[in-house]
């Protein structure tokens, strides 16, 4: 019997850019196939390929041993194939029910008959566990749920097929679990799973197959009994990362005194308030559960929500922050958690993302010097390794890996006192992975203080000097680094006890 579906040398362009180039992938029913590569790779690229959102310059795709034509989204759906993008695509203003049936509303004679959806989608909600009422408005559930809701909607369309794209950057420990019990379960029913993720303990818990992309070619392939961390990395980035977690610590016994000191924090007035400091060249890890605080500090700390208490010294001197400019203006730098909305201006130029920060230096009795700026641009983007044809190309063309760097540069065009990164890795491959740890590693032994905010226990275990655990909007506690494992992390996230 022939698989599923086969791709068979794909290609495809876009300006300045080879996407894919004669890429081959096949994936067998009830198979979960992981495709994996760094930012950049043509993962997506392929996907939305096989889900008629783009058309292949090149390369022809078979779906049960047959040449299939896929020129839109609604003809791959026809096939059985329904992609389920990372960032979801529901209306949040209609309940579940109305969400797993839109543009599909049944109808009688013209009429459409409400009762029909919700006794269809209930069959199909059972089945994946969704317990929340059928009514319920999608704004209201967790991220975890609308997952769940998306992947209704693709059992609805009688899927044979669901790519889903970094289906867990959003979702917590629990969420991620559950997803994984029902993608095993649509497995056992003979549906293929497409699944993309850099989280690559994900790829070795649930995949049958990795299939490897690097700079838009097939890297390699590898069967399940050859899964492992390693052996992925090595295929995605063409070599060994010796050193993944690149944090040199100098002699750090010497006490001395913090950069940033902050005191009785808060952004509630239901808070206890929020207490530490960071010294100099110190790497302190922020870690919690979802909902936990940590980012709503952060954007205390930046001025972007208002501080109701408490206060902040930076260098040992009291600095009033009331909006972002007196963060920037006192060496308080953030980095979003969600880079897209918040760190970048998408449709504008990667030369003028760099310098957004540093247009009063480079501008001359109120007139900016392009000279300037393009030499500061381009001398950003090659210490930050920015892969980019040239700096006049569009941000939101760049992967997000790249895009994180710009954010990035952005800021460190500046020289920074607190450096607040807001889950600094999220999407990204394990190579730009890599390069953002060396240049945190670069910037604490330059006299930096970092904060590193941060979902993945495996980050802040190799990355962090101490971790600090908020617990609903409090601060539960302070871990060394010779205490830190990831059992004393959760104890602080779930139960609050406080060990200073």
């Amino acid at each position: 019997m022939p698989p599923f579906l086969r791709a068979i040398g794909i290609s495809k362009a876009f300006p300045g850019v080879q996407a894919l180039a004669n890429v081959g992938l096949q994936i067998e029913r009830g198979e979960v196939l992981a495709v994996v590569g760094e930012n950049g790779a043509g993962k997506s690229t392929l996907m939305k390929i096989l889900a008629g959102v783009y058309a292949p310059d090149a390369g022809a795709i078979e779906v049960d041993g047959q040449r299939a034509s896929i020129p839109t989204v609604k003809d791959a759906e026809r096939l059985g194939i329904v992609i389920i993008h990372q960032e979801l695509n529901l209306a949040g203003h209609l309940d579940i029910a109305a969400n797993i049936f839109l543009g599909r509303e049944p109808t009688w004679g013209g009429i459409f008959v409400s009762n029909r959806i919700y006794q269809d989608a209930e069959a199909i909600t059972r089945r994946l566990g969704l317990t929340a009422p059928l009514r319920t408005l999608v704004h209201h559930l967790s991220i975890g749920q609308q997952q769940l809701v998306e992947i209704a909607r693709a059992l609805s369309l009688q899927s044979r097929l669901l790519i889903l794209d970094e289906p867990t950057s959003s979702l917590t420990e629990s969420e991620t679990a559950r997803l994984f019990s029902v993608l095993r379960e649509l497995k056992e029913s003979g549906i293929a799973i497409l699944y993309i993720s850099h989280r690559l303990k994900e790829v070795e818990a649930i995949a049958d197959r990795v299939t490897v992309l690097r700079d838009g070619k097939n890297a390699g392939q590898l069967e399940r009994d050859q899964i492992g961390h390693q052996a992925i990395v090595q295929l995605m980035v063409g070599r060994e990362l010796k050193q993944f977690y690149q944090r040199h610590r100098g002699d750090q016994a010497a006490p001395r005194p913090p950069v940033v000191q902050a005191t009785g924090v808060r952004w509630r007035y239901d808070q206890k308030g929020v207490d530490f400091a960071i010294a100099p060249g110190e790497i302190v890890g922020m870690a919690g559960l979802m909902g936990a605080g940590r980012t709503e500090l952060a954007q205390t700390l930046f001025g972007v929500r208002p501080m109701l208490g408490g206060h902040v010294q930076i260098d040992g001197r009291r600095v009033a922050i009331r909006k972002p400019a007196d963060a920037i203006g006192a060496g308080i730098f953030l980095i979003p958690e969600d880079r897209r909305q918040e760190g970048l201006i998408l449709d504008d130029s990667v030369k003028h993302n760099v310098s957004v920060t540093m247009l009063s230096l480079l501008s001359r009795l109120g007139f900016l010097s392009f000279g300037r700026e393009a030499i500061l641009a381009q001398s950003m983007c090659e210490r930050f390794k920015v892969r980019t044809p040239n700096t006049a190309q569009i941000v939101g063309n760049l992967s997000g890996g790249n895009q994180q760097k710009v954010v990035l540069a952005k800021w460190l065009s500046r020289t920074p006192r607190l450096l607040i990164l807001d889950e600094p890795t999220r999407g990204i491959d394990v190579g730009a992975k890599s390069e953002i740890y060396a240049l945190m590693d670069e910037l604490a032994n330059q006299g930096a203080a970092i904060l590193m905010i941060s979902s993945d226990l495996e980050e802040i275990l190799g990355m962090s000097d101490r971790v600090l655990v908020m617990h609903e909007g409090n601060l539960a506690g302070a871990i060394a680094r010779a205490e830190l494992t990831e059992e004393a992390i959760m104890h602080l996230a779930t139960r609050g006890a406080v060990h200073a």
